[in-house]
């Protein structure tokens, strides 16, 4: 479908990893629990649609995938919102600290992640759903530094051997944000902008967790809020209350979203 019609019921899948999910690291309990106002719930108090997350914590984008094809069919969404690379681009730490003049490959390899999206993409249109794009939450490198190598001074310094500076972990995540805008462009799909909705904080490290991947609170409401911004834009029907007029928020999103021209699907 090129549009959604004005008529309800309204559906969408949120396919995606532990963001999606809802996953935050809560200090206080020291482990990992998911976050009761995380954006997939914000959304669901905002939208006049059904919205099924079919998200899972740890899935990289294959696993994900396949999860979504099931989902597809029986749910038979209007939206399909896709959000992964954050595992994708992710390395078995574990083994580097261990082995740091060894070869590591990251858990989805860099023209995998590409093709999958791509095909991602195809299948979602294929089934007459419209495929939404979200890139990736920007993370703090010296954090999750800290967090991968569990502050043991040996693991630091072979993990360091390996990568050779800590930044790399923010520029290697880069390329795979930069992939998801490359088949974004290429396929003609909507992105919405997550990292530049991010980096507008002055210190958009305030809004991850200590483990610096993961959005805590603050940064799940700016998530909703990005997609609340998208929808307005373009299905403003969608919204329980709307923003603005449809051509007034469109004339404003268009320097904010990674769109090319309102594609036909």
């Amino acid at each position: 479908m090129s549009i959604i019609q004005e008529q309800g019921p309204f559906k969408i899948i949120v396919s995606g990893d532990s963001i999606s999910k809802g996953i935050v690291y809560d200090e206080t309990k020291n482990k990992y629990t998911i976050l009761e106002e995380n954006y997939v719930e914000l959304l669901r108090d905002k939208l006049n649609a059904m919205v099924y997350n079919a998200s899972r914590f740890g899935s990289t984008l294959i696993k994900g995938i396949q999860k979504l094809k099931n989902s597809i069919f029986s749910e038979k969404p209007d939206i399909v919102l896709i959000e992964y690379g954050g595992n994708d681009c992710d390395f078995n730490w574990d083994e580097i600290a261990r082995n740091p003049d060894g070869t590591h490959l990251p858990r989805t390899d860099f023209q995998t992640f590409e093709n999958v999206l791509r095909d991602a993409i195809d299948f979602v249109r294929r089934n007459k759903s419209i495929p939404v794009l979200m890139n990736l939450p920007p993370l703090n490198a010296d954090k999750y530094f800290n967090w991968i190598s569990k502050s043991n001074p040996v693991a630091k310094e072979n993990i360091l051997k390996w990568l050779g500076s800590v930044t790399k972990i923010y520029w290697w995540q880069e390329r795979y944000n930069s992939v998801i805008q490359k088949i974004a462009d290429e396929t003609k799909t909507v992105c919405i902008d997550i990292r530049e909705a991010f980096l507008r904080f002055p210190d958009f490290t305030t809004l991850l967790c200590i483990d610096g991947i993961h959005p805590n609170r603050d940064g799940h409401k700016v998530i909703a809020n990005k997609i609340v911004e998208f929808l307005n834009g373009r299905y403003n029907f969608l919204l329980k209350n709307h923003l603005l007029p449809a051509s007034d928020a469109n004339t404003e999103q268009t320097s904010c979203l990674l769109l090319s021209k309102p594609q036909k699907i």
